[in-house]
């Protein structure tokens, strides 16, 4: 199959510095940051929702947080990390972007976060690209926070090409979670309070809209 990215990417605005740093520094300390086609497949169907709200599940270094941030002027953005190098080298970051009136980091995890705090804060999106095998739990615990007709949109569903392997294929350390991910998967496109869509673009997105 022919790869459209270089020729996607050819129509790309020009990157900002420090966002080009960023991914420097992402792929020189290994920390997973969203792949170009897939954070411009997010990015399209935001700006449909153009919402004013965002919480995301899984900071990493900022990296998302700001270019959502950039890409949404009126957006405010709530954005949840576990990991304090990962934590620390964000606020950096966010400090330096001049976005951190906007983008409210939390260092947590966000399974044992208290969500009530945030019960005032109804979000137009939710985003969750933390932990592969706790999608489900991310999900139940954060998606009442996502008023109606909000969307919730997870990545790497495809997890490089794993989902598609038997458990004999796959190794050990990965079992587990790649049949959580499985299992929230399907449970995801059979919920009765969603209009759920998987997208094989990027490693694969999840789109769930609340009824």
């Amino acid at each position: 199959m022919t790869d459209y990215n270089a020729y996607i990417s050819g129509f790309s605005k020009p990157k900002e510095p420090l966002i080009l740093e960023m991914e420097l520094y992402a792929a020189e300390h290994r920390v997973p940051i969203m792949d170009d086609t897939g954070l411009h497949t997010l990015i399209g169907l935001l700006q449909i929702q153009q919402p004013q709200r965002i919480l995301e599940i899984g900071s990493a270094i900022g990296y998302s947080g700001i270019r959502l941030a950039l890409a949404f002027p009126q957006a405010i953005i709530y954005t949840i990390e576990r990991d304090t190098d990962r934590y620390e080298q964000a606020v950096q970051y966010i400090e330096r972007s001049g976005l951190n009136d906007r983008i409210h980091i939390i260092h947590a995890d966000a399974l044992e976060f208290d969500e009530t705090t945030l019960l005032e804060q109804s979000f137009d999106a939710l985003f969750i690209d933390a932990a592969k095998g706790q999608y489900l739990k991310f999900f139940e615990k954060y998606s009442p926070l996502v008023r109606q007709t909000g969307v919730i949109y997870c990545d790497n569903m495809f997890m490089h090409g794993m989902v598609l392997l038997s458990d004999n294929e796959l190794p050990k350390r990965n079992r587990t979670m790649i049949r959580n991910l499985k299992k929230f998967t399907s449970w995801a496109m059979e919920h009765e309070q969603y209009e759920t869509s998987l997208v094989p673009i990027g490693d694969g997105i999840l789109i769930a809209v609340k009824k």
